[in-house]
């Protein structure tokens, strides 16, 4: 039913301006004579004249839309012929006309009709042109809806694909970790296997989305370093600091799980000493900006941090937008990946 929605609405634009145009052309040809030959007789020659201009000129536009629907539109020549079938067609209706109501006495002679004749060509051929204007438009239009579906659908493949790169990364390190409990201590490998469960959970169901809110995301954080924990104890040493407010700040999902985990492979894994990990979160301006930062030093060469920063970067563009950025750097001894988002994120 939906699509009946705009052929109506065309339809009934198509009928507004079939009466506002012929009406206009009733109105200019009575402007011509009703002064000098006033009376009911020349309101209807001109009244009958505009309703025979709609009826061959609807039945033009049907010969128009059938031609174009099966692919055969009609040729300059062939709009040229028609215009002039149309003219002499609405010329032998206006003689007709004038011979029933006789608004000037019995029609003589033929001394009329070449200017009638070119009269109703011009009338029907600015007819043609603006019709096929207005269907130039519409196609347009169209065009430029559907380019503007297959990008959306583009950007939401792209966003899709990037995000199946990320979870299998994940939980590939996640077993792992598992593998390596399971010979030292069975109970903190079935805890692991909980959260593990937990967090499949949520990559799943936020998987279906293009963003999902931070304190979610951060849930799904906690998760992963509750795994972590048990794996690496007290190497691994995280704060967190979410200003009030940003729980309901739109993420890409995943995007801050993978930071983190960046965090733990490239701070707490390489350091036997372990390192600390700070997530914070705050308001700067219109903007908010989350930033996870562990210590250490940035890793040279493009492993797989890079690799990981770059699908990041792309899901965030592709979720929010340009505006949205995410930057590395190094600051006293520590390693900062910076999310910056837009206002109205």
């Amino acid at each position: 039913m939906t699509p009946a929605l705009p052929a109506r609405r065309s339809a009934h634009w198509y009928w507004l301006c079939q009466l506002a145009g012929w009406g206009s052309v009733v109105l200019f040809n009575l402007s011509f004579v009703f002064l000098s030959h006033p009376g009911h007789a020349i309101v209807a020659v001109c009244a009958g004249g505009g309703c025979a201009g709609i009826a061959l000129s609807h039945q033009w536009r049907r010969l128009l839309r059938g031609r174009r629907a099966a692919g055969r539109a009609l040729t300059w020549p062939a709009l040229a012929g028609g215009i002039g079938v149309l003219a002499l067609l609405q010329t032998a209706a206006m003689w007709a006309l004038f011979v029933v109501f006789q608004p000037f006495g019995q029609p003589r002679g033929f001394a009329w009709l070449p200017n009638a004749i070119i009269f109703w060509i011009g009338t029907f051929l600015a007819w043609t042109i603006f019709y096929h204007a207005v269907q130039a438009v519409r196609r347009a239009r169209h065009a430029e809806a559907a380019a503007l579906r297959l990008a959306l659908a583009a950007k939401e493949a792209e966003l899709r694909a990037l995000q199946a790169q990320v979870n299998p990364h994940f939980f590939f390190n996640s077993l792992n970790s598992v593998r390596a409990l399971m010979y030292e201590d069975t109970d903190a490998a079935a805890r692991m296997i909980d959260q593990l469960a937990d967090l499949m959970r949520y990559a799943l169901q936020s998987g279906q989305a293009q963003t999902v809110p931070l304190a979610a995301e951060l849930a799904a954080v906690q998760a992963y370093l509750a795994i972590e924990q048990i794996r690496f104890e007290e190497r691994l040493r995280v704060a967190t600091d979410i200003e009030a407010g940003l729980e309901q700040v739109a993420v890409p999902p995943m995007a801050l799980q993978t930071l983190v985990e960046n965090a733990v492979k490239y701070g707490v894994e390489a350091n036997a000493a372990g390192s600390d990990i700070r997530i914070r979160a705050w308001r700067a301006g219109t903007g908010t900006h989350i930033e996870v930062a562990n210590t250490g030093a940035l890793a040279g060469g493009g492993g797989s941090t890079q690799v990981g920063l770059a699908n990041a970067r792309k899901r965030l563009a592709l979720a929010l937008g340009e505006q949205a950025a995410l930057q590395l750097r190094a600051d006293a001894g520590w390693v900062c990946a910076t999310l910056s988002l837009p206002g109205g994120a």
